[in-house]
């Protein structure tokens, strides 16, 4: 394919900006995993994902590969910059716990938007295996989006019976 079609060149970029959001969310989740003390079912999911986001990541490098394409130094590390910026500002929060599973569901729907996005454009220019990659990995965001919205109400009654134990620290 013709990297200087206008199509191709809006789909890398897009894949640059894909891989960039994964830097940030890789970042956003080993910072929120390494704090969780008393959820170890959240922490055991988030886990999982920093795996399943480490291959998303390898997949958007072959993806990009196969157009002589890198990703992007300055989107990577503005999107590190961001995620390093949330998980300070989510750690003084007394209920951290339930803002970083709510906003992680808000990311992982912008992720799945993403996706949808690059399947589109790489179904318009042909490119089959950059389609099929990004079906799988929208497949995995929807599964942890999925998993967040089904686990919120408990990660909320989790953090309320904490909080409202004297002895007990709920934030994390």
């Amino acid at each position: 394919m013709n990297i200087n079609d206008s199509k191709v060149k809006n789909l890398v970029d897009w894949l640059r900006d894909a891989h960039a959001m994964e830097q940030q969310a890789e970042t956003m989740l080993k910072a929120q995993s390494e704090r969780l003390e008393h959820y170890p079912q959240l922490r055991a999911r988030i886990e999982e994902h920093i795996t399943e986001t480490q291959g998303q990541r390898q997949l958007l490098e072959k993806c990009l590969a196969r157009f002589d394409a890198s990703p992007s130094t300055v989107k990577d590390l503005g999107g590190k910059l961001m995620a390093f910026g949330q998980g300070i500002g989510g750690s003084i929060m007394s209920d951290e716990v339930v803002k970083g599973a709510a906003m992680g569901y808000v990311f992982e729907n912008l992720e799945i938007a993403s996706y949808t996005v690059l399947i589109a454009a790489a179904k318009d220019v042909g490119d089959v295996e950059t389609q099929q990659a990004c079906e799988r990995i929208l497949e995995q965001e929807v599964a942890m989006a999925q998993w967040l919205r089904d686990h919120l109400p408990e990660v909320v009654h989790a953090f309320l019976a904490r909080d409202a134990d004297p002895d007990a620290v709920a934030k994390r």
